[in-house]
């Protein structure tokens, strides 16, 4: 029996294009929340605190990882700089 392990195929790229309008999205949405949680953790270390909190047991986990896990479960939401005005309206 093949055991499941946590890859950038799980979440599967279906599922997480559901959330995003193309790969080219995703690749910017994930990178960015992985990039905040990378710079959150740092923070942690030099006792700051930040303004990605992410829950305990995802620290042991890859940045990406954890950037693709919450844009699956629909945490995130990643909108274009032309979108941001339209949607304030």
């Amino acid at each position: 029996m093949v055991e499941d392990k946590n890859s950038m195929t799980n979440p599967k790229l279906e599922d997480l294009l559901k959330h995003a309008s193309n790969k080219f999205t995703l690749v910017i949405e994930a990178a960015k929340r992985a990039r905040q949680i990378t710079n959150f953790q740092k923070r942690l270390g030099e006792g700051v605190g930040g303004v990605a909190p992410i829950k305990l047991e995802d620290i042991s986990k890859k940045p990406l990882t954890v950037a693709f896990e919450e844009i699956a479960d629909g945490k995130i939401e990643y909108l274009r700089p032309g979108e941001e005005a339209k949607k304030k309206e």
